[in-house]
């Protein structure tokens, strides 16, 4: 969630009181307590309740957490792995591996497993967003805490950001935004463009390993900011005398960076199982310009029955202001406008641009009002064919406007409290204020209870029947819609049971259309008639030919033994457990029971 205001035009701070760390310790607390409220479901039980609409996610990043932490303390690559997608493996460089946090959270996760160190790293990205953005702004850029509070906590709970806690641990990390401001407006000082250059080097290694596609945002929010600012009559003797300093801070930056990243981006650009693109449609994954105006699901607002559903799904409802928030924008905006000096108007003019700017990228190609889809292009329809743009999503673009809000709302209760207004005037203020936020504030998550991991795994029975590092593969095979074979092979690795691979995952890869990335591999016959039974009920047809069909991509992924629980983990629609064991007896024959599942042994020929 990006955006960039100016240092320069912030005004003089006073010296540090007792009162500021009292402040200091309220907004934390405050932000603690909304980021536990918001995740309230799963700290009911984080090993047995999963994010209702978001499991496969979870699944996913409960994975990277557990591989990252036993890549490293096995002497493992990190970047990539053999032990989903058998026999090509994944490129970890180009999905969202989150390194840095699997490594730093690696004792928690092998103390407590992934689930819950999840559950942690989700809670505190959500408190850490709030105070991140409070202290930028009690720091550096206006004079009440009061003011820092209100544009901290209204940023780390934005409607997008309560939309992407539904699993997504690398955009709620929106905490690294905030740092990465304050980085590069440090590189204007003179004398010290080698220190902060580093500094900001080592910052920017560490987002790109957690949120890649954020601190693509947050550069090119940055690099708009700047250049406008910059510009500006204001400010055209400051930023020529700047300059110098700021540029030599900058390639310091990309030579530091670029040292540590070098492994990952060429993994990214060059590396094997790279892609072009993802998979995702941007028409589809656009945000709808009625969004902007409309009330999310979890807010108070949304359980009044306000909701919409004109995200693409509940994980991205990226703007979502509602139109009190809107108006209430716009009204800070003129107010400060109408009070500031030249230089703080550059600093205005600037966060409209980035603001307007990304609201009409985020349309994505084509206008979409109300659900309906327009032939009016948007400026996304020439970008969105440009290398690295062609891997974003539309709609999250909108992630940037929130920041942009939140500085406008923070300015203009700093103005107010500089230069009171009339009693009337208050007292309307105030109340435009409640009437714009109180219907965003957020509200719990909706969590369901999960599927237990069998016996099987958790007694360590698996070990019987496959050899070490040998394929074993659940029924159906895994995928983004059927994450059990990797929160099987989480469990394993956490609790240092040993590794076993297994074919197909959940992950981004190539064989897309047009060479575009896919989630998971191309399928192959035995997935496809799995997948059948699972979601639709139906049995194959099984011929000579069938059975040679499966003989080969059991031989191709070296499988050792099909298992399938009693129980299995439908991410997007139940599935039928009693259809795929009837299925898999026609292909396999009789399966033995094994604790608490079925397993079919395959001899290797």
């Amino acid at each position: 969630m990006p955006t960039s205001p100016s240092v320069a035009s912030a005004p003089a701070k006073p010296p540090r009181v007792t009162r500021d760390r009292r402040a200091d310790l309220i907004v934390a607390l405050l932000a603690l307590a909304l980021a536990v409220w918001v995740t309230s479901g799963l700290w009911r039980d984080p090993n047995g309740r999963a994010i209702t609409v978001n499991s496969s996610d979870q699944a996913l990043f409960e994975w990277l957490l557990a591989f990252g932490g036993h890549a490293v303390s096995h002497g493992e690559n990190p970047l990539y792995t053999y032990l989903i997608n058998v026999p090509d493996g994944v490129n970890l460089a180009v999905n969202t591996s989150i390194t840095v946090y699997a490594v730093v959270f690696a004792p928690l996760t092998y103390l407590i497993g992934p689930p819950a160190t999840f559950l942690v790293i989700l809670t505190l990205n959500l408190a850490a967003t709030a105070f991140a953005w409070y202290w930028l702004l009690s720091r550096h850029l206006v004079r009440s805490p009061l003011a820092a509070a209100i544009g901290g906590l209204f940023i780390g709970f934005s409607p997008g950001m309560v939309s992407h806690a539904n699993a997504h641990l690398n955009w709620t990390a929106g905490w690294l935004v905030p740092l990465l401001v304050w980085r590069v407006f440090a590189l204007r000082r003179p004398g010290r463009w080698l220190r902060d250059g580093v500094i900001l080097g080592v910052l920017v290694a560490v987002a790109f390993s957690i949120a890649a596609e954020g601190l693509f945002f947050t550069a090119l929010a940055l690099g708009l900011f700047v250049a406008v600012w910059a510009l500006h009559p204001a400010n055209r003797v400051e930023a020529r005398a700047v300059l110098p300093s700021f540029l030599r801070g900058l390639a310091v930056t990309a030579v530091v960076a670029g040292l540590l990243l070098a492994y990952p981006l060429w993994l990214h650009f060059a590396g094997p199982q790279r892609f072009h693109g993802t998979g995702f449609d941007p028409v589809i994954h656009s945000e709808d310009i009625a969004a902007y105006a409309a009330y999310p699901r979890r807010s108070l607002a949304g359980e009044a029955g306000l909701r919409t559903s004109l995200a693409p799904n509940p994980t991205e409802e990226n703007s979502f202001f509602g139109l009190p928030l809107l108006l209430l924008a716009v009204g800070c905006f003129v107010l400060l406008w109408r009070r500031a000096e030249p230089a703080r108007r550059a600093t205005l003019w600037a966060l409209g641009v980035v603001a307007v700017v990304f609201a009409l990228l985020s349309f994505g190609p084509v206008a979409k009002v109300d659900g309906r889809r327009t032939d009016l292009p948007m400026p996304f329809d020439l970008l969105g064919h440009l290398p690295v743009v062609n891997a974003a999503l539309p709609a999250r673009l909108a992630l940037v406007v929130a920041p942009v809000i939140g500085l406008l709302l923070a300015y203009a209760v700093d103005q107010l409290r500089q230069r009171p207004p009339g009693r009337a005037a208050a007292v309307a203020w105030t109340i435009a204020f409640l009437v714009a936020l109180v219907p965003l504030v957020p509200t719990p998550l909706l969590t369901s209870e999960r599927e237990p991991i069998p016996r099987f795994i958790t007694s360590g029975a698996w070990r019987n029947y496959i050899s070490p590092g040998g394929v074993l593969t659940p029924a159906p095979l895994t995928l983004d819609v059927y994450p059990d074979g990797q929160r099987w092979q989480a469990y394993a690795l956490a609790n240092r049971q040993g590794e076993f691979a297994i074919p197909s995952g959940f992950f981004l890869g190539p064989g897309g259309p047009d060479d575009r990335g896919r989630i998971g591999p191309v399928p192959r016959p035995f997935g496809a008639m799995l997948d059948q039974a699972a979601r639709a009920s139906t049995l194959p047809i099984v011929t000579e030919g069938t059975h040679e069909e499966v003989r080969a991509d059991l031989a191709y992924w070296r499988v050792e033994a099909v298992v399938l629980a009693d129980a299995v983990h439908g991410a997007k629609w139940p599935v039928d457990e009693e259809a795929l064991r009837r299925t898999l007896t026609m292909l396999l024959g009789e399966p033995e029971r094994v604790e608490d599942v079925w397993l079919w042994r395959i001899r290797r020929e």
